[in-house]
């Protein structure tokens, strides 16, 4: 007999569905992380089995390798300072800022030095507002200067112009080659004091209010200066063949206040006191004081003639230099003598007096005198 052999089928060869008992078997993955994992614990372990003292002696050794490499790095030649870039200067001296920089910086090399204090030191240069200081490693220094604007001319105590922003900060002085300003301001407080600079702030921005108002109005060109000395009291200075009469304005409306002034100043260079003018005071509104160099004042309103007043006008004639002579030795001696003649004369007229008023007796009387005292002894 023949023997049969029945096989068992495992799935179809059609993609018929498998035996819902079969398990598919892959390969097993690695798992590096634990690995890693692994090779920390093992560390640790290796870690913990070292004495204490052991322990606190590694670390300290770690601390000094890491000092040791922080000052060789620190002090190594390639943080030397080789290269300084300045950069938004226009008015400020960039050879000025590089040898600061340099002189500050070289001591200590880039790495280590004190940029906050080198910032600092570069804001007190004249012009400079704000600086930013980066380092450019590894021998490099990198400056960004805010310079200041300058807003306005002062004319300062001394007679030196100098310009100013709008901190009132006094800046460099005005070149030859600037555009000279409209007029100037008077009157700056030069002591650098926390309430003075509050002041001359608002001097400042008094006066770029004015030159804006009057740049507007066209009256700009007609003004050499204006004197902020009291900044209630503002009084403008004219310019050209006018520039002797002060224009004084008061507290407000100074555009209106000196544009009237202009009008009644045209009417009044018509008459004959027109080159006597000394000032015209509108401070106190609509009624315009002039004042003349002669001593007499004349009242003008809405621009019209004016007759003179009696009020005597605040300017004063110059006084005469007094000239000093030497002494003349033969003025000296004719002195003298009259002295000495004045004093004889003087001397006689006091004996004249005195002879007047006790005349002596005469000589009857005497002997008349005699024969009375020889009779009594008698």
């Amino acid at each position: 007999m023949r023997e049969q052999v029945i096989a068992h089928k495992v799935g179809g060869r059609g993609g018929g569905a498998r035996r819902s008992g079969a398990v598919a078997q892959r390969p097993v993955r690695r798992d590096r992380d634990n690995d890693g994992e692994g090779i920390g614990t093992r560390l640790r372990g290796v870690v913990s089995y070292l004495p204490s003292f052991l322990k606190i002696a590694l670390a300290i050794v770690a601390g000094v390798v890491v000092f040791a490499g922080y000052r060789a790095a620190a002090s190594a030649s390639f943080f030397k300072v080789r290269n300084i870039e300045v950069q938004g200067t226009s008015r400020v001296s960039s050879a000025e800022v590089q040898a600061l920089v340099r002189r500050d910086v070289e001591p200590s090399g880039v790495w280590k030095a004190d940029l906050p204090s080198l910032s600092a030191k570069l804001e007190k240069l004249p012009w400079v507002r704000s600086v930013v200081v980066s380092r450019v490693l590894p021998d490099g220094i990198r400056v960004r200067v805010s310079e200041r604007v300058p807003r306005a001319v002062v004319r300062t105590a001394s007679g030196r112009f100098r310009w100013v922003d709008e901190d009132a900060v006094l800046l460099g002085e005005m070149l030859p080659t600037d555009q000279i300003p409209p007029f100037f301001l008077r009157g700056l407080n030069e002591d650098d004091v926390a309430v003075n600079r509050t002041e001359n702030r608002e001097r400042v921005q008094k006066f770029m209010e004015l030159q804006r108002d009057w740049d507007a109005a066209g009256l700009s060109e007609r003004v050499s200066e204006v004197n902020l000395i009291d900044i209630h009291d503002i009084r403008a200075q004219l310019a050209g063949d006018t520039s002797q009469i002060e224009v004084r304005l008061g507290s407000q409306d100074q555009g209106n206040r000196l544009k009237k002034a202009l009008e009644v100043l045209d009417g009044q260079r018509q008459t004959a006191h027109g080159g006597l003018i000394s000032y015209i005071d509108l401070s106190q509104g609509r009624r315009a004081i002039v004042g003349l160099v002669t001593g007499a004042q004349a009242a003008a309103t809405n621009g019209s003639e004016a007759p003179v007043a009696a009020e005597p006008a605040t300017a004063e004639p110059a006084l005469k230099p007094v000239i000093e002579k030497k002494p003349d030795p033969r003025s000296a001696t004719i002195a003298v003598r009259n002295t000495r003649v004045v004093t004889a004369a003087t001397t006689a007229a006091k004996s004249r007096d005195k002879n007047e008023r006790d005349p002596k007796p005469r000589p009857v009387e005497k002997k008349q005198d005699k024969t009375q005292k020889t009779a009594r002894r008698n």
